[in-house]
């Protein structure tokens, strides 16, 4: 997962991207190979409790979100998800469902399926126009 995330890296250093998948299929492990493969040296955790973990990387912002917590969308709001949401910065975002039609529409959308030792993985390229 960590290699598939470097891989992305390097076409989407910018934009929304969705990563909707069980717990345990490998979110957070796809966010760190990309978030190293950016540059990022330190530990890389899931944001479940703090629900955006903010990198910033030689100017780059990064927010990693994770809404798995949310119980209604509108939670958005009160963590102040739109001054995150910005064109300029990556913004890797697990469990996007819980945030509903409040989030903005995706440039990548990663859905990861778990299966016992096997992970099926599907790539929808939602912006083909992304600025890199």
């Amino acid at each position: 997962m960590e290699a598939l995330g470097a891989r992305l890296a390097a076409q989407y250093p910018s934009g929304i991207v969705y990563l909707q998948g069980e717990l345990g299929a490998g979110k957070t492990t796809l966010v760190r190979g990309w978030l190293r493969a950016l540059g990022y040296q330190g530990k890389v955790k899931s944001p479940t409790y703090t629900l955006i973990e903010p990198y910033d990387l030689s100017g780059r912002r990064i927010y990693h979100f994770d809404l798995y917590r949310l119980t209604d969308p509108h939670e958005l709001e009160n963590i102040g998800a739109r001054d995150y949401l910005r064109p300029d910065a990556l913004c890797l975002i697990e469990w996007p469902e819980r945030g509903g039609s409040l989030l903005p529409s995706p440039d990548l959308w990663i859905i990861i399926e778990h299966r016992r030792e096997q992970r099926r993985i599907r790539l929808d390229a939602m912006n083909t126009m992304i600025n890199h």
